[in-house]
């Protein structure tokens, strides 16, 4: 991985970079200032595939609402976790990764020193109050190396940020509007998740948080 261009900081600071590992940080307010287009293409996006409640294969009905864009899509049910060209919700493929999110995805791995990423699937998740992701590691890629870069729009949240196994004690570290957490080669298969949302408010969200998570699945 090399070097970083920009100062370190820490989680409270609003601004920099916090290291998470080895190669893995959170770019404080990266995509601040590209919020409201992002916003406005995920609507587009989720108005050809709807944001959905998806099950996994345990029957756990998830409770963070999601939806993708790109070439792939990923998604779960009884029969497993997986990725598919074709929405099964609405049987066509799903809609095109936005230009303005492929940008986004490749100027933020080259900040946290992964050159010519080329992610083929994004996934949108729509968290309300209440909603959380339990740590788990993202493993249905055939890339894990290349990093994940995940961005986060709207009310606050807590980054659980763990380690090689799941019993590994996660930081909890704030992640803000704006924010865009990058992680792959040895960092690449770390446990990870989301803490419950709290109740808040954002001018451009209301009470609810946008995450796009980009990977390079084949």
């Amino acid at each position: 991985m090399s070097s970083l261009p920009l100062d370190f900081g820490d989680p409270s600071s609003g601004s920099g970079i916090v290291r998470l590992g080895d190669e893995a940080v959170i770019l404080q307010g990266f995509a601040a200032d590209r919020a409201a287009p992002l916003l406005d293409a995920i609507k587009a996006v989720s108005a050809g595939s709807p944001f959905r409640h998806l099950v996994t294969r345990g029957g756990y009905k998830m409770s963070v609402a999601m939806t993708n864009c790109g070439s792939l899509g990923w998604v779960s049910d009884r029969s497993g976790y997986r990725y598919d060209p074709i929405d099964p919700e609405t049987g066509r493929p799903w809609p095109a990764m936005p230009t303005l999110f492929r940008e986004l995805a490749v100027s933020a791995a080259t900040a946290a020193g992964f050159p010519d990423y080329a992610p083929d699937a994004c996934l949108i998740n729509e968290y309300r109050p209440g909603a959380r992701l339990s740590l788990h590691q993202d493993r249905d890629e055939r890339d894990r190396v290349a990093p994940i870069v995940s961005v986060s729009l709207g009310v606050a949240a807590t980054f659980l940020w763990g380690g090689q196994l799941r019993t590994d004690r996660p930081r909890r570290i704030p992640v803000a509007h704006g924010d865009v957490a990058v992680w792959g080669g040895v960092d690449r298969m770390t446990f990870h998740g989301i803490a419950e949302l709290a109740h808040g408010q954002h001018p451009l969200t209301g009470d609810r948080r946008y995450n796009l998570t980009f990977r390079v699945v084949r």
